[in-house]
């Protein structure tokens, strides 16, 4: 079975290795594994919860999009985009939104943090609070429920927004999957998937590296220089060259595990406890890092300096992102009821025949945009095809017809956008036609 690994990175401020170490370097291994289809993001929307500075959002956004493909992103085998691209998102945002408890979003993390740090400084519990930081964890559920992720790797401080996930996505599937065919659930429940091993990557001063506690050791910002110089302010105890140092527990130990095999670690280790000097042991963490990522600065500052590159890259991604988005926002809007007046192509006697018989269904409608759409969906709802948009209901049902009639050798001529492998949309293809040869 296919499985979708889903992950994004909100575009504010520059990366620091805790970014590249936590979320980009997992998913992209992900990206790799076999039977696995990817989808990464940079979620532009969310970075406006954090900071109202136009100049410095463009400037993220350009520069993290750098990021992901020289650290090695592949666009031909991933779905690359930016949130912004994908209008479904913020309309199924809605439609979460209006499914969700304000208990639930009472309990975010971040809206915790936020309304006791105003309660500790005598303040109102909501001063200064958006709606924007209140509901986010919504507008994170639609990001990963819109493609159906299976998987989502996150850091462990964004484990409990998942869980909010799949709390969301199971009320919705509760309340309308008896719209859908069959009844069956609407939305996947993701899972996170956090590295046990290393967790949260540790900062300067030991604590988790973080720009609001400004300990970060940066990716790329500043070249090697500036890798070395955060590196010589990491936080060590106070014992001499030759005395026993214990590695565990140390942030610089840390670091360099998650840049080293296993190996490499066992003898860092052995070495600290023999005497290794700290100033040595830093020497030894920047020579590992910077054999990794440096490389990766170089493709990067080619990559920064060709805007027009990756604004090609990112569009051609979001237009794969919205011909799945677009199929599941209908689906959406029509098990909650926003649906179109306008008669489906079948009656409902004979389109709930045609579903009882396992066989998939042409449903015909018209969208707001004033155009004619028609879409087919396999006997247990999912998706198969979608097509483009028509200035008449006649052109679209002709070309239903013609798809009845003719199978998956329509589809090379048929103004559609393939939602399903071409082996299941041409079985499906098949078998109406086979039905429709059968009934004449």
């Amino acid at each position: 079975m296919t499985q979708r690994v889903l992950t994004g990175i909100t575009t504010t401020g520059t990366l620091h290795l805790g970014n590249y170490v936590g979320a980009i370097r997992p998913a992209i291994a992900a990206s790799r594994e076999p039977g696995m289809e990817s989808f990464f993001f940079m979620a532009d929307y969310h970075a406006l919860i954090k900071c109202d500075e136009p100049e410095r959002i463009a400037t993220s956004r350009l520069q993290i999009a750098a990021t992901w493909l020289a650290a090695g992103l592949d666009p031909e085998r991933v779905v690359f985009y930016r949130q912004s691209d994908i209008p479904e998102i913020p309309e199924l945002t809605w439609l979460l939104t209006c499914v969700t408890s304000k208990g639930q979003m009472n309990r975010a993390h971040a809206y915790k943090a936020a309304t006791d740090a105003n309660t500790a400084a005598g303040e109102d519990a909501d001063a200064g609070i958006t709606m924007g930081l209140f509901s986010y964890p919504i507008l994170m559920a639609a990001d990963i429920l819109m493609f159906n992720a299976h998987r989502v790797p996150v850091g462990k401080d964004q484990a409990q927004h998942i869980e909010m996930t799949r709390d969301v996505a199971q009320r919705f599937n509760h309340l309308f999957a008896k719209s859908e065919s069959g009844g069956e659930a609407f939305f996947v429940l993701p899972e996170a998937q956090i590295d046990a091993e290393m967790e949260l990557l540790p900062g300067l001063d030991g604590r988790k590296m973080s720009k609001s506690y400004d300990n970060v050791v940066p990716l790329f910002e500043g070249g090697s220089k500036a890798l070395k110089d955060a590196i010589a302010r990491i936080v060590t105890d106070s014992k001499l060259p030759g005395e026993p140092k214990e590695p565990e527990g140390q942030a610089l130990v840390t670091i360099f595990d998650a840049f080293a095999t296993p190996e490499q670690r066992a003898a860092f280790r052995a070495e600290l406890r023999a005497g290794l000097a700290w100033g040595e042991a830093k020497q030894r963490l920047f020579d590992q890092v910077e054999s990794q990522i440096g490389p990766m600065r170089a493709r990067y500052a080619e990559l920064v300096a060709a805007p027009e590159k990756i604004e090609k890259i990112l569009l051609e991604g979001a237009a794969k992102a919205r011909a799945l988005a677009a199929p599941l926002l209908a689906r959406a809007r029509e098990a909650v009821g926003l649906r179109s007046f306008t008669a489906p192509l079948q009656s409902a006697a004979a389109a709930a025949k045609t579903e009882k018989a396992g066989l998939p269904v042409f449903k015909q409608y018209r969208e707001a945009d004033g155009q004619f759409y028609f879409k087919l969906n396999a006997a247990d709802g999912t998706p198969l095809l979608q097509s483009r948009g028509f200035a008449g209901g006649r052109d679209a049902g002709a070309w239903v017809a013609r798809l009845k009639r003719e199978g998956a050798a329509a589809l090379a001529e048929a103004p559609v956008e393939r939602i399903a492998d071409e082996a299941r949309l041409g079985a499906a293809l098949q078998a109406l036609a086979e039905a429709a040869a059968a009934a004449e």
